[in-house]
């Protein structure tokens, strides 16, 4: 049995490549906390997760002052216990951003550790369902971006063999989103997805609206149309369109994701490593969802959701950011439009130490290893 021996804490702040805007915010920081676990063979698995500009440092705080001290001298193979266990040990600050961005550094770093224990890529360990996933683009769609830009970027995407573009929608009126998408629809034809974003920024009625004006567009679905937390609201949203309707980003429990399931309250299943708390409870979701024939297609960071979309059979498409571009060696590989699963094992990042280092801020690296006896 090998024993967690040290804990290495660090976060990296990251300026978004593009400017990133929607109908309530603008993405200008990624702050993202890395998680590195060494055990008692000296085997080393790391994991991380982002914000999107608040809230890095109360993560930070909450790793290096509780959450990784406990778990130096546990079994590092015993995943599912560690998650529940640091779960419960916050519960009185479940469920939510802050928690489980941080407890989602700690098991993606675990799952990291066994899958090169194993000798396996994550994506075999993780249920080996296919070695490749189709792409969708997110980058060009910005909300501040103008028709003629957002034609040119969907057109070279499509050109490279992607699936579809996602379009942020939310303008002021409904009549600037419809042209926008029309426009789109128009240059791309029919044989290509448009995937469309409201970011949480409708009240029901105007979402479902909004939705009957778009229904002839034939969009692949319409993410994230109000509050995350209204499911009765997306209930009726989902009743009154035949656009499909995803939501997940902003959910941090598998029993939210359940309760959305079980009401019909949602199509699509966008599960995010970072916000649900990590590729234990990930994968949990995709399968009850795989139980719901609901597809997942999960929000943002590619660079680990290409092994868990190829991991789970119900798996459609992931989500084109780049992301970790300036802290890593290899990239993501993209073959006519698909992501390729990475081959090595464990979660399939190349970090370049030198330039994590180097970005690392000082203030919140820190190092938490085996108490003396």
């Amino acid at each position: 049995m090998a024993r967690i021996e040290r804990v290495e804490i660090r976060m990296v702040d990251l300026v978004p490549k593009v400017k990133r805007t929607d109908a309530i915010q603008s993405f200008v920081s990624q702050e993202t906390p890395i998680v590195t676990i060494t055990d008692s063979d000296g085997a080393v698995g790391t994991g991380y997760s982002y914000t999107i500009g608040t809230g890095g440092s109360s993560v930070m705080r909450l790793l290096n002052d509780h959450l990784a001290p406990r778990i130096i001298g546990q079994d590092a193979d015993r995943i599912e216990a560690i998650w529940h266990d640091l779960e419960f040990y916050t519960h009185a600050t479940t469920i939510g951003a802050i928690t489980a961005i941080a407890i989602a550094a700690i098991d993606t770093a675990l799952w990291d550790l066994r899958a090169k224990k194993q000798g396996l890529p994550l994506w075999k360990l993780a249920g080996g369902a296919k070695d490749r996933c189709p792409l969708y683009t997110t980058e060009g769609g910005w909300l501040h971006i103008e028709p003629e830009a957002l034609v040119e970027d969907a057109l070279a995407a499509k050109a490279k063999g992607f699936t579809g573009s996602k379009v942020k929608i939310g303008k002021p009126h409904g009549s600037e989103d419809v042209k926008r998408l029309e426009a789109v629809r128009k240059a791309v034809g029919d044989g290509y997805e448009i995937m469309t974003d409201a970011n949480q920024g409708f009240r029901v009625d105007e979402a479902i609206r909004r939705a009957e004006r778009l229904r002839d567009l034939d969009l692949a679905w319409i993410e994230e149309p109000i509050a995350a937390d209204d499911i009765d609201g997306h209930v009726r949203l989902s009743n009154s369109t035949p656009t499909p309707i995803a939501i997940g980003e902003s959910l941090y429990s598998i029993r939210h994701f359940r309760e959305y399931m079980q009401k019909g309250a949602c199509s699509i299943v966008q599960v995010d490593v970072g916000r649900i708390g990590g590729i234990t409870p990930w994968l949990k979701v995709a399968h009850a969802a795989e139980a719901f024939d609901i597809p997942v297609c999960p929000h943002f960071l590619m660079e680990l959701h290409v092994s868990l979309t190829c991991a789970v059979p119900n798996g459609k498409y992931v989500e084109y950011i780049p992301q970790l571009d300036e802290i890593t060696g290899k990239h993501m590989v993209i073959e006519e439009g698909h992501a390729l699963a990475p081959s090595e094992p464990g979660i399939g990042i190349d970090w370049d130490w030198d330039e994590v280092k180097r970005r690392s801020i000082d203030e919140f690296t820190r190092t938490i290893v085996t108490r003396e006896a």
